[in-house]
């Protein structure tokens, strides 16, 4: 899984209320996107780019399990590498499918609008713009494995242990 795109920058210890507002909660997936980062970002969803990556600081996705990685997924971006990601939030990106890999330093080694290469493969992050090369923490097999069936349910519904969605 490679990915190339220009980076949007999230500093420290992003929540998932930011990225997934209560008022938002309630609508539908497709509706939520409308108010990723609104509080802090306002107008930022309709910059965003099929496959733009987003390279954050440390802890990023700290706070409640609500799905927003599912909004990230779902708004189109390709995938997020940060300095640290927060336990719950790294879980739900791998069962939303939603490409994330923790890379220390990732945050100082790019500037907003660089682009960036990503490798979840062989953990790579290159700047583009710069040159400059980092190592990513690899995903386990198992993991990767479940961010290319697309999903928790996608490969549960593939290998028989849940019925089909609708």
């Amino acid at each position: 899984m490679k990915y190339t795109a220009r980076v949007w920058k999230f500093g420290d210890n992003i929540n998932t209320d930011l990225i997934l507002p209560i008022l938002a909660f309630y609508l539908t997936p497709q509706e939520q996107t409308r108010f990723v980062f609104k509080a802090n970002r306002p107008g930022w969803v309709d910059l965003v780019q099929p496959g733009d990556i987003i390279v954050g600081g440390d802890n990023f996705g700290m706070g409640s399990s609500r799905p927003a990685a599912r909004s990230l997924r779902n708004l189109g971006l390709g995938c997020l590498v940060a300095n640290s990601i927060n336990g719950l939030f790294f879980r739900n990106c791998v069962n939303f499918a939603f490409p994330a890999m923790e890379c220390p330093g990732v945050f100082d080694s790019f500037a907003e609008g660089e682009v960036a290469e990503v490798d979840f493969d062989t953990g790579s992050v290159r700047n583009a713009t710069t040159n400059k090369a980092l190592n990513g923490v690899c995903l386990p097999p198992k993991l990767l494995d479940l961010l290319k069936a697309g999903g928790i349910y996608p490969l549960l519904e593939k290998e028989g242990l849940i019925a089909p969605r609708a």
